[in-house]
């Protein structure tokens, strides 16, 4: 054999391997190469199976999928009470969905397990979050939570009660106590409900500190001040006011869940309380009358309302990013945020998605709540530090309010332990 034939032998050889590896490449590129299937861990915030939130995500999936081949997504809905410690649970054994739907997002992102929101999304979606949400997403200076679900709180009050005890709806501190003896008077069983138990006491907390010209941090936002003279007003009031006087109910305000209280209101049981849209929608619909004011304060002067956003972020463990930017713009898109807001009386997160609901009749009931948004006060949720100052507020503020409690010396161990939290950031 010829050199040349050798040659022409080990060339046609490597032709055929080359052509065989093409097709084995093809053969797996025709098998789906290229689609990716997202895992998106979500809460729920229906009350049960006929309006859970499976089923909008199911529906908006479907349209997705739709108009987006070779991008599938998974999507499991979880409790509130286990949605948070799930996806905690995921991350350490390695297996980080692509997208959660949760309550916090800052541990996530200072152990650098997040997307950037820059590095997902276009710019004409981040810029139409509501700058207070878009803030409140930061770890030092960069977004990485991107606001899901916002909603304010507001003074409710039992419109009947109060006519039939003769109450004006309150303006100052004083007014809601002359409105709760009148009440009271008249054998209402909860005239101020207080829910100080363990469920969400950090929100009921919040809101009376705010009213009372407080907060959980500083006026610089720059550290926590808890056991501020404003904050320690505020709980000698509570205590000294309402409780002290029998004003909240047969359950010590310690003892007293917010959905207990809830349940209360929607069954006519409860002159006052703080509350938000949902409960409004669920309280009407069981014929209650409801009355809707911002907190009053000491003097009857404005304070900000406290606002409340749950939270979306990316993981970069799959490295699916590129999808993920495809699917969460669809998400953000405002026939989905406000088909969301409509089914779970949420507000909307979006400033085109706000200014739609803010215009549009139908959403009357909503507006109070839309006002008080751009002023309100978010949780601390940047912080880290922020997930322990909440357990220890859920676990010891309604010992300020209780018999021979002492509000000073409550609300100083509290701040001793977001002193310690701090620290560890």
């Amino acid at each position: 054999m010829s050199s040349v034939q050798r040659r022409y032998i080990r060339l046609t050889a490597a032709v055929a391997a080359l052509g065989m590896a093409a097709t084995l490449a093809g053969c797996g590129a025709g098998e789906g190469a290229g689609d990716v299937t997202l895992k998106l861990v979500a809460a729920d915030y229906g009350s049960g199976d006929a309006n859970t939130s499976q089923k909008y995500w199911d529906d908006l999936v479907a349209s997705f999928e739709k108009s987006h081949p070779g991008i599938t997504v998974d999507v499991d809905v979880m409790s509130w009470k286990d949605v948070d410690r799930e996806v905690a649970e995921m991350v350490a054994k390695g297996e980080a969905p692509d997208l959660a739907q949760i309550g916090a997002y800052a541990d996530h992102a200072a152990a650098d397990r997040l997307y950037k929101v820059d590095d997902i999304l276009p710019i004409p979606t981040q810029a139409n979050f509501l700058p207070l949400l878009a803030r409140a997403g930061q770890v030092e200076r960069a977004q990485y939570g991107m606001p899901f679900a916002a909603s304010t709180r507001l003074l409710f009050y039992n419109k009947g009660l109060f006519e039939k005890a003769g109450a004006k709806p309150p303006k100052t501190w004083d007014e809601i106590r002359t409105a709760a003896e009148k009440l009271k008077g008249e054998g209402v069983k909860y005239p101020f409900a207080l829910p100080l138990g363990t469920e969400e006491s950090q929100a009921e907390t919040m809101m009376w500190m705010l009213a009372g010209g407080g907060g959980y941090r500083d006026s610089g936002n720059i550290s926590y001040d808890i056991n501020s003279n404003e904050n320690v007003t505020t709980f000698a009031w509570l205590k000294n006011n309402l409780v002290g006087k029998g004003l909240t109910g047969p359950v010590a305000p310690g003892e007293l869940d917010r959905q207990e209280a809830f349940d209360a209101f929607v069954q006519g049981d409860v002159g006052m309380l703080n509350g938000h849209p949902t409960l409004m929608d669920a309280a009407e619909k069981a014929g209650v009358k409801v009355g809707k004011l911002p907190l009053p304060s000491p003097d009857g002067e404005g304070r900000p309302a406290m606002g409340v956003a749950d939270w979306m972020m990316a993981f970069k463990q799959n490295g699916h990013r590129k999808e993920i930017g495809t699917f969460l713009t669809y998400v953000y898109e405002d026939k989905n945020v406000l088909a969301f807001s409509d089914r779970y009386d949420i507000l909307p997160v979006t400033s085109t998605a706000t200014a739609t609901m803010r215009n549009d009749p139908k959403h009357r009931d909503l507006w109070p709540f839309l006002e008080e948004l751009p002023t309100s006060e978010l949780y601390p949720v940047g912080h880290t530090s922020w997930a322990k100052v909440s357990e220890s507020i859920k676990k010891n503020i309604g010992k300020a309010v209780a018999p021979g409690g002492d509000p000073d010396a409550v609300l100083s161990g509290i701040a001793r332990d977001a002193k310690d939290a701090e620290a560890a950031e």
